[in-house]
């Protein structure tokens, strides 16, 4: 059998990196079974309306999300979102369960609305029908899995108000017309069972 000097040269390099890293897909394949296999927090038998565990994690250095909402131009609502310890997963990122790594899904009246990897969302304004209804954001694990802490879900809700006020009569006489008025007012809030009181459709992360 004949070898080309480059083929040795191949053959060196594979022997002395080898025994390390191996040479070839199996040793990356060997890492990425012992990123999978590796534990993050303890699973608790809590689950979310969809049925997917909790994820308790210790209080410190454990991730924090902030929600704001404000009314916007047109009809509709600037949701942001602050979050602390945290960081957003692009798309196609791997389902396993990374410390301080995953998505928001934020809950309109207790129902799921939509899934986000960013701070910012619109939320259209036919979405809040005339009345208080709480926005929920929860953090949740690239595995689908929340994020949990004394097991109680990370989250935060903020208290969307669309109020239709009684109409008053203009100075010029003319016929008085309805407006809405509407108000975003943050409230950090305890309590964190997320009851489903009504059905919305889902939006679309901006």
């Amino acid at each position: 059998m004949s070898w080309t000097r480059g083929g040795l040269a191949a053959l060196a390099a594979c022997a002395l990196l080898g025994l390390a890293a191996g040479c070839g897909d199996g040793g990356a394949h060997e890492q990425r079974a012992e990123v999978s296999a590796s534990p993050v927090g303890r699973l608790l038998d809590d689950t979310d309306e969809k049925g997917r565990h909790y994820r308790e994690i210790d209080d410190k250095g454990a991730p924090d999300v902030g929600i704001e909402v404000q009314p916007d131009a047109g009809d509709g609502w600037d949701v942001r979102l602050t979050v602390r310890n945290f960081r957003f997963s692009p798309t196609g990122t791997q389902p396993v369960a990374v410390t301080g790594r995953g998505t928001v899904v934020l809950y309109l009246d207790g129902c799921p609305l939509t899934r986000l990897r960013t701070t910012e969302y619109r939320l259209p304004g036919d979405l809040v029908p005339r009345g208080t209804h709480p926005l929920t954001a929860r953090l949740y694990a690239d595995d689908h899995t929340v994020w949990a802490v004394d097991g109680e879900p990370v989250e935060s809700t903020a208290d969307i108000t669309a109020s239709e006020p009684e109409p008053a009569p203009t100075a010029s006489g003319d016929a008085p017309g309805a407006t809405v008025s509407r108000s975003g007012s943050p409230v950090r809030t305890e309590g964190r069972t997320c009851t489903e009181r009504s059905s919305h459709p889902g939006g679309k992360a901006s």
